[in-house]
């Protein structure tokens, strides 16, 4: 490693994998609803071995391994959205870690962090869609956590390894210091993002590849990104 990181470390509070089921009559099926686990998990080049992703055309892979949510949030939820969100903890957004004191301002893209004996990397935000509107009864869901950019990341596998609750994260490297999550999630949600902007970010090292296409795509002059499927889902709505 040649760069000097600012240590960050956080202890896995929660640690949640789950399979695909159909939960919506009439929808795609989904395995957002992850359950929390006790026992220690090995983690793979494309994500926990007892865990897995519905769609695969849009989750997981090795650039989607892992889906990491700051715990931080909960409190910001419960207190914008009231009734609505009483039950919101850690593990409703259909994430495989939670923590405390990580958050995406806190974190870049490309740092590589150890993960219990695993070591990752942060590949990309998280693109909100419609299935959180779903999964959660709260109809703008994916739109807030757009607008708040409060979304989450997701992590490559360097090298697998274990995780259990209660295993600590440690930054290792940092080798995009600036560039933090929330900053490179916030331009990749913008529909306006400045186009000198787009093709910096197409050049971020460590960026997931799809991130990248995206955001050479954003910097050409006739690009208009549509988001409506993703936000609101098949048809125009949720169930």
């Amino acid at each position: 490693m040649t760069h000097k990181p600012v240590e960050l470390n956080a202890t896995i509070i929660g640690l949640y994998v789950g399979t695909s089921r159909a939960h919506w009559p009439g929808k795609p099926a989904s395995a957002i609803g992850k359950q929390l686990t006790e026992t220690a998990q090995h983690l793979g080049l494309t994500g926990f071995a007892n865990d897995e992703q519905a769609d695969l055309s849009v989750h997981g892979g090795t650039e989607k391994a892992v889906h990491h949510y700051a715990a931080d949030h909960y409190p910001e939820w419960r207190s914008e959205l009231g009734t609505a969100a009483q039950d919101f903890g850690p593990g409703r957004f259909g994430e495989n870690i939670a923590t405390l004191g990580l958050t995406e301002a806190d974190l870049c893209i490309g740092d590589v962090l150890k993960l219990g004996s695993a070591i990752v990397e942060i590949s990309q935000g998280r693109q909100p869609c419609w299935k959180l509107n779903a999964h959660t009864g709260v109809s703008t869901m994916a739109k807030l956590f757009q607008e708040t950019a409060r979304t989450g990341w997701y992590y490559r596998v360097l090298e697998p390894g274990m995780v259990r609750m209660g295993d600590e994260i440690r930054r290792l490297d940092c080798p995009n210091s600036g560039w933090s999550v929330e900053r490179v999630t916030r331009a990749r949600l913008n529909p306006r993002l400045a186009l000198e902007t787009a093709a910096a970010m197409a050049e971020l090292p460590r960026l997931a590849p799809g991130w990248a296409d995206a955001f050479r795509r954003k910097a050409g002059r006739e690009y208009r990104e549509d988001v409506t499927a993703r936000l609101d889902g098949p048809e125009g709505g949720t169930p």
